[in-house]
């Protein structure tokens, strides 16, 4: 392998700065990019607020670097850098779309303020059908790292804090949720109070990002003695 990008030391231009190796080969742009890699994890994890999520953002940034014409390139960590910002805040971006417009069957889409009266009354049903559904279904750990990941997208790490559990059991809450879901397999009846204090939670939380409130309505629900 070409290992003279490892061994080379920047030269001075006559402006005063410094110049950087072009990344001709694609085992140039190999030694580059592993080289980078620590910093490009650090910043996609700062963006996104997960370490999972950044790992795929370097997988796209080393296949966008290699579809790059390298031979044009001056700067590859600054060019790495620039592509990992993108990446990352495209995926943050798409990660808000799908939670505001592309909610499970379970978990109905925000509501908008500015549409009719009959639409938001259809929004307002759909959520209180998705709820019952929810809580007839799930077990409190399950309906909490359900909600909080599908409905919200909150990082596996975050619903592991909150739940007091490690991200692996955290990821297997939401898929036993997920299978139970499609399964339809109800396991209690609720009453009409919890019902309405759950789509309270869920609305503020939609409509005005109070996360506050629904996480201290599910962890309040995990808490109860019957909780599994």
């Amino acid at each position: 392998m070409n290992t003279h990008l490892m061994e080379a030391r920047p030269s001075l231009v006559p402006d005063g700065c410094a110049a950087t190796s072009t990344i001709d080969d694609l085992e140039d742009a190999v030694s580059v990019f592993v080289r980078a890699r620590p910093s490009l994890i650090n910043i996609a994890c700062a963006i996104l607020g997960n370490a999972g999520e950044a790992e795929d953002v370097l997988q796209e940034v080393w296949l966008r670097l290699q579809g790059t014409d390298r031979t044009a390139v001056h700067s590859p960590p600054a060019l790495l850098r620039t592509i990992t910002v993108r990446v990352a805040i495209n995926v943050l971006q798409s990660a808000r779309r799908r939670r505001e417009y592309c909610a499970t069957p379970w978990l109905p889409e925000s509501p908008d303020p500015d549409v009719t009266p009959d639409a938001v009354a259809e929004r307002q049903d759909a959520v209180e059908r998705a709820v019952a559904l929810l809580l007839e279904t799930l077990t409190p750990r399950q309906r909490a790292a359900f909600i909080l990941r599908e409905g919200f997208g909150y990082p596996y790490d975050r619903i592991a804090g909150l739940l007091h559990l490690s991200v692996v059991n955290s990821r297997q809450q939401v898929t036993r949720a997920q299978q139970r879901l499609r399964a339809q397999r109800r396991r209690q009846s609720v009453d009409s109070v919890t019902h309405r204090r759950f789509v309270q939670a869920f609305l503020a939380a939609a409509q005005t990002g109070d996360m506050a409130r629904l996480e201290q309505v599910l962890l309040g629900d995990v808490a109860q003695p019957t909780s599994r």
